[in-house]
Formats: C-alpha cells, structure tokens, sequence
C-alpha cells in the first residue's frame, strides 16, 4: 500500500488536544477510503501539520481530511525509504 505524507497549514497556536481531536475526526471515517492515518505531528508555531498515512491513492487521503474539515492539497507520495 503506497505511504504519504501530507501538509497542513494555518494550525497556529494549535494543541495537543486539538491535534488529537483532529485525528479522531480522520479515524472516525478513514476505513471508508481504504485509508489510515498513521501518525500526526505537530508545529504549533509554524502552524504546520504533518500527517504520515497510507492508502490506495493521494486523493481518497484528501477525501479524507476534506470531510473531517481539514483540507490540504499538499500531499507527496513516499515510494522510496531508507
């Protein structure tokens, strides 16, 4: 199954909890895609996200995050790791 990682912006001040409130609403629906959201980190003062998943295709992981109110264009395939 192909990996990704994807990029969120504007999560300025943002905290754990919310972090975590974030990635329940990805979960909640994620198996409806065929998607899975492995991990997400956090850099509150840059307001960036980074989530690492997997998934049948980098649209059904922005499907995803798009339903659960958090859209992101900012999507790259990892085919290759080390």
């Amino acid at each position: 199954m192909p990996r990704y990682m994807d990029v969120h912006s504007g999560f300025f001040g943002v905290t754990a909890e919310q972090l975590q409130a974030a990635h329940d609403a990805d979960a909640a629906i994620e198996g409806e895609e065929g998607v899975h959201i492995e991990h997400a980190w956090l850099d509150p003062q840059a307001g960036k996200v980074f989530c690492l998943s997997t998934g049948p295709s980098k649209e059904a992981l922005m499907r995803i995050h798009e339903r659960a109110g958090h859209p992101t264009s900012e999507v790259y395939e990892l085919p290759v790791e080390v």
